[in-house]
C-alpha cells in the first residue's frame, strides 16, 4: 500500500498579512481550520504542519496537531514541504500532499482526489487542482492563476494572464482557475526542489512552471470545489464572512 502524508507549510512573516496562520476565524486560528479540515481526508495516513516559527509551533501543539520545525531560509512552501519530508524519512514512493496553510475553506475531497490521481497514474510526476471558472473579473485578475490542459488532462501552461485568449468577446469566459494544492511522489518532490528556475517561472512568478519547463508532467484534477487563498486582509474578511454564514 502506498502511503500518503499531508504536509502544511506555515510561515509567520507573510508580506501582505503578517502572522496570518494565527489570524482568528471564529475564535480559532486559521492554521487550526486548515489542519482540522485536512485531517478528515480519508487518503492521508499522517498530517504534519511544517513551520519555522515557535508561535505557530506552540499553537499547533496546543490544539493537538503534529508539528515539525523547519529552516527559516526557504524561498517557497514547496521547499519547506520537501525538508519536512526528508526529516520524516519518507520513502521515494510516498505520496506527499502540499496543503497550503492559508486555505481554511478546503474540502477533504480535494486532497483525496490528488492522492487517488497519483495512485492511478504511475507516469505522472505531480498533480494539482483546478476549478471551472466563468467570472470575467477573475479571468482578467493577475492574482488568479489560470491553467490550460491537453486532451489527457495534463497542464500545458499556467499563467496570470487570461488564458485561453478569447478570439470573440464573451461576457462569461470559460477557463480553469488553478488552486494551489499539489501532490508529489516524494522522490520527485526532492528532485523538483533541486531544479533550477526557468525563464517562464521567473517571469510569471509561478513555481509550478519549473516542472513544465524541465519536461515533467502535471496532472490537473478538475474539482467542483472552489477555495479562497488568504493573502490579504480583504481575503481574511471574506473567509470570515463565508464561514459565519455557513455556521
Amino acid at each position: 500500500m502506498v502511503e500518503a502524508v499531508g504536509i502544511i507549510p506555515a510561515r509567520y512573516d507573510a508580506k501582505r498579512l503578517p502572522g496570518k496562520p494565527l489570524a482568528l476565524i471564529q475564535d480559532r486560528p486559521m492554521i487550526q481550520h486548515v489542519y482540522e479540515r485536512a485531517a478528515g481526508a480519508a487518503s492521508l495516513q499522517r498530517l504534519v504542519v511544517a513551520t519555522d516559527d515557535s508561535r505557530i509551533q506552540q499553537e499547533v501543539a496546543r490544539f493537538g496537531g503534529e508539528v515539525l520545525m523547519t529552516s527559516g531560509d526557504h524561498k517557497s512552501g514547496t521547499d519547506r514541504v520537501a525538508e519536512a519530508a526528508r526529516r520524516l524519512m519518507l520513502s521515494d514512493s510516498t505520496i506527499v500532499v502540499n496543503i497550503q496553510g492559508d486555505e481554511p475553506l478546503l474540502q477533504t475531497e480535494m486532497i483525496d482526489s490528488l492522492v487517488d490521481t497519483l495512485k492511478a497514474q504511475g507516469d505522472v510526476d505531480m498533480a494539482t487542482l483546478a476549478h471551472p471558472g466563468t467570472d470575467s473579473d477573475d479571468f482578467h485578475d493577475p492574482a488568479v492563476v489560470k491553467v490550460v490542459l491537453d486532451s489527457k488532462g495534463r497542464a500545458l501552461y499556467f499563467s496570470r494572464a487570461p488564458i485561453p485568449t478569447l478570439t470573440e468577446p464573451s461576457s462569461a469566459p470559460q477557463y480553469y482557475k488553478h488552486l494551489g494544492f499539489y501532490g508529489f511522489r516524494n522522490g520527485f518532490l526532492q528532485e523538483f526542489t533541486k531544479l533550477s528556475p526557468g525563464i517562464l517561472e521567473r517571469q510569471e512568478k509561478l513555481e509550478q512552471l519549473r516542472a513544465l519547463e524541465h519536461g515533467f508532467h502535471i496532472s490537473v484534477v478538475i474539482t467542483s470545489h472552489d477555495s479562497v487563498s488568504v493573502d490579504t486582509p480583504e481575503d481574511l474578511a471574506l473567509v470570515r464572512n463565508i464561514l459565519k454564514h455557513q455556521g
